[in-house]
């Protein structure tokens, strides 16, 4: 038998390759993408400032979403929730199928994604109705949207139709996002250095306002108080009720009852506690008043006590209610803390007080920033509990009621505007600090 002999070379010999395709620049595409949207920021913001002409009519392609929708409202009941549920359905079957054949290779395809990138923003816009001195500067802000999504989908590192399909995919909750969210935050922020007619520039007026007129200074600085006790007297209420509910006989039973007042509505929790504070000459029908006269004393006049007793009041109402969310949330904490930490604690020798304090607590840190967080912002943004038991009289009132009392009552959209910036200047920190929380949880894990 005779073998074949290879040489070194013959064995390392591997096929040619072929040269790897060169990468198109990721900053080049940046750039033109960040300059497009300064164009097109550039051109909302004209449109805008420049408003119709007096003699400007809405221009549509002959069906638009005002059409549409009133097109549905002279429609009976019945007939409007099946043909809404069918188009809705027609809309996302759509965007399925454009997104299914977005990725693929091929000339025709090529064509759908150019063709619909241009076309999708143009429909949007122009079914919004724009004014005929609008119209221009509309069409050129689609064209550049639909030219960005084109440019940047086809030099992407994924390949082409990767940001098209995601753009397709995120659409919809991007569009409920500008519309539910940014575009009233923008609008509120606008709003708030105009008068309370909303026609005459006023600068920081009404700013100003909010800080040294009684209503506005007494809303903020109760607000500040609601937002300082309520999630640490809630916090440790509910810290508190899950250690001592943890090893007690109907664990089950008695969560539910202190969680009981956490579903009750506000304006339930507003009557009950309304009736404990009442006040009224003879006999007493309020809970508090009817043991302060038992005792020997004069009944009080709780709600309308100042400075401060009244706000503290109202606090305790809301306390009542946020503690069985604090409860849940903190048990369910402290039942993933490790029994071994616990365990290895008690053979120090320690007490139940100090494995409390230095293993459970520092275990369940996560769940306490979260429950504080939370409770915190339902705090800056309240309204229920003030507007049925106080109506903000006897200077009791909070932003969130002086925002919407500012509005209905006198019509001043300029001070009910500076009011809602200021919830949000107050409640922004505390988001923006939770995530910073979470996502350091996540490394962690």
């Amino acid at each position: 038998m005779s073998h074949t002999a290879t040489t070194p070379t013959q064995q390392t010999q591997q096929p040619p390759s072929h040269p790897p395709t060169k990468q198109p620049s990721q900053t080049t595409t940046r750039v033109v993408v960040a300059v497009g949207a300064i164009l097109i920021v550039a051109l909302v913001i004209f449109i805008l400032v420049g408003g119709p002409q007096p003699d400007a009519k809405p221009v549509s392609l002959g069906f638009s979403f005002n059409s549409f929708f009133r097109w549905i409202g002279e429609m009976g009941p019945i007939v409007q929730i099946p043909l809404v549920l069918v188009i809705f359905a027609a809309v996302v079957g759509l965007l399925l199928l454009l997104i299914e054949y977005a990725p693929r290779h091929g000339t025709g395809y090529f064509w759908l994604r150019l063709v619909t990138s241009f076309a999708i923003p143009l429909l949007a816009f122009m079914m919004l109705r724009p004014y005929q001195n609008a119209v221009v500067y509309v069409v050129i802000i689609a064209l550049i949207t639909g030219g960005l999504l084109f440019y940047a989908d086809h030099r992407a590192r994924q390949g082409a139709g990767y940001l098209y399909q995601l753009t397709l995919f995120l659409a919809p909750a991007l569009i409920m996002l500008l519309v539910g969210l940014i575009y009233p935050a923008i609008s509120t922020i606008v709003q708030s250095f105009y008068d309370k007619t909303g026609d005459n520039f006023v600068g920081m007026d009404n700013y100003v306002w909010a800080f040294t007129n009684p209503q506005g200074f007494w809303s903020i600085i109760n607000t500040l108080i609601w937002a300082v006790f309520v999630p640490i007297f809630a916090t440790v209420v509910g810290l508190a009720y899950a250690a001592f509910m943890e090893r007690a006989r109907g664990e089950r039973l008695l969560k539910v009852l202190v969680f009981m007042p956490f579903a009750i509505a506000p304006v339930s929790i507003s009557l009950i506690w309304k009736f404990v504070y009442d006040y009224r000459q003879g006999d007493q029908i309020g809970l508090l008043n009817a043991i302060v006269v038992a005792f020997g004393g004069q009944p009080v006049r709780w709600l309308d006590t100042w400075p401060l007793v009244n706000t503290f009041c109202l606090l305790i109402a809301f306390v009542w209610a946020q503690t069985g969310f604090a409860m849940v949330i903190l048990s369910a904490a402290i039942k993933a803390v490790p029994v071994e930490q616990l365990e290895a604690a008690q053979l120090d020798g320690t007490t139940a007080w100090q494995r409390f304090i230095n293993v459970t607590v520092p275990g369940i840190r996560t769940s306490i920033v979260v429950v504080l967080t939370t409770i915190t912002i339902a705090a800056l943004k309240l309204y229920d509990i003030v507007a049925v038991m106080t109506g903000g009289r006897s200077n009791s009132t909070v932003l969130g009621f002086e925002m919407v009392n500012q509005q209905q009552r006198f019509q001043s959209y300029g001070h009910a505007a500076a009011l809602a910036v200021l919830i949000f200047v107050f409640v922004a920190p505390l988001i923006v600090y939770n995530v910073i929380q979470l996502r350091k949880q996540r490394e962690v894990r």
